[in-house]
């Protein structure tokens, strides 16, 4: 893949879907698993519910780990499962 290829998936356009969430696995090559968790009002109950939902997303270098608070772009499908893009380093995972 180009570097032109590689900057324009990456840079997100204007009109893109973003998401924040937290890097889960980062076991595959060139792909992380971001969990992104929002909090939304029960439609009948109206009680505040957590929900959250993983996402596949293309990491080319491969320099996001778990733990990771990244922003994903959605982008053009890159494989079966995955059509989202890490756009930038939100904050650094904290040692152990």
């Amino acid at each position: 893949m180009s570097e032109a290829q590689v900057q324009a998936q990456q840079a997100p356009l204007k009109n893109t879907r973003t998401l924040i969430g937290r890097v889960v696995s980062d076991k595959r090559s060139k792909t992380v698993t971001v969990l992104v968790e929002r909090r939304v009002t029960h439609e009948l109950y109206g009680k505040i519910v957590g929900r959250s939902r993983k996402y596949h997303a293309h990491d080319e270098k491969g320099e996001y780990h778990m733990g990771d608070l990244v922003e994903i772009a959605e982008g053009r499908p890159i494989s079966k499962t995955k059509s989202w893009v890490v756009t930038k380093l939100l904050q650094k995972a904290a040692l152990v």
